[in-house]
């Protein structure tokens, strides 16, 4: 299992071994925006995992401080006697840094910033960023988590988020990083680059905060995935991983079964952690070494 939160996109999802989405939430993180710096009350970014889980057992709206319950069930005539309190409710998932001098130990840690997955007042609202620093879930959907997750699950916080859509929607986008991809970079000659599968295709892109495409990936009627592409500064990132488990949500979507993929041989082991096995041997597409290779199931 693995968990990614997107920052622009208010969201959590929950995915399997495989990369299949067993669960999306929204959510609510910091008002601040994103920050790793101990007082900043925002929400660190990068690579962690759940490494406490508090709270089991706990009735919906039992109020935490310290990760302790008080004995008290948030109301509104509680929340009207202590107008200024964070409220921490329901379930506690405690997360942890995994990479030091960015969100572990010093200044950036994460557990020591006590920052949490937790339940929310039922006015808060989702969506949106609000908390301190947090990640503010509704009350059913973190007892959902809660039971669904062990403790040392990742959670990748990340500064993206992936839509899908068809040709007429995505074009513009998909087409800037396709460009500076496969014909800048990798010298894919424009003219095979773009082709009539295009129009057909479910099409999926990456966006950054500001908005702009910084990777893309499509779908084939006959389930057929490729056209993945990353631009260079946000590889290592999970953006890869991500458009790889939107296009896998489409297919099934779309009921295709099973999938297959002509990868570059250097890729193919991002592929393989997703259930896809090479077949057949290698050849050369666009001047580049490639496999085929295929998912059941």
């Amino acid at each position: 299992m693995q968990i990614r939160i997107s920052l622009p996109q208010q969201t959590l999802e929950l995915h399997d071994e495989r990369g299949a989405l067993l669960r999306r939430y929204p959510v609510s993180t910091a008002k601040n925006g994103a920050g790793e710096q101990t007082g900043s009350f925002c929400t660190p970014r990068g690579r962690h995992i759940i490494r406490a889980k508090v709270g089991a057992g706990a009735t919906a709206n039992a109020v935490f401080v310290r990760r302790r319950p008080t004995g008290e069930v948030w109301s509104p005539q509680l929340a009207e006697q202590f107008p200024g309190r964070d409220w921490i409710l329901t379930r506690i998932l405690w997360l942890s840094g995994r990479e030091p001098g960015r969100n572990r130990l010093g200044e950036v840690d994460t557990m020591r910033r006590y920052i949490y997955l937790h339940g929310s007042p039922d006015t808060v609202q989702m969506g949106t960023p609000g908390s301190i620093g947090c990640v503010r879930m509704r009350n059913s959907d973190i007892i959902e988590l809660f039971n669904l997750v062990p403790v040392f699950v990742p959670v990748d916080i990340v500064e993206f988020g992936v839509e899908a859509g068809d040709w007429t929607e995505l074009e513009a986008a998909a087409r800037e990083v396709r460009e500076a991809v496969f014909v800048a970079e990798q010298k894919v000659p424009r003219q095979i680059e773009l082709d009539e599968h295009d129009a057909a295709s479910r099409h999926v892109v990456a966006r950054d905060g500001d908005g702009s495409a910084i990777g893309t990936g499509r779908l084939l009627p006959d389930g057929h995935i490729g056209r993945m592409a990353v631009l260079a500064d946000w590889r290592g990132k999970g953006v890869g991983r991500a458009l790889l488990e939107r296009l896998l949500e489409e297919a099934r979507q779309c009921n295709h079964s099973p999938l297959a993929l002509h990868a570059q041989t250097q890729a193919s082991g991002f592929y393989r952690r997703f259930g896809f096995v090479e077949e057949g041997p290698e050849f050369m597409e666009a001047g580049i070494p490639h496999r085929t290779m295929v998912r059941a199931g």
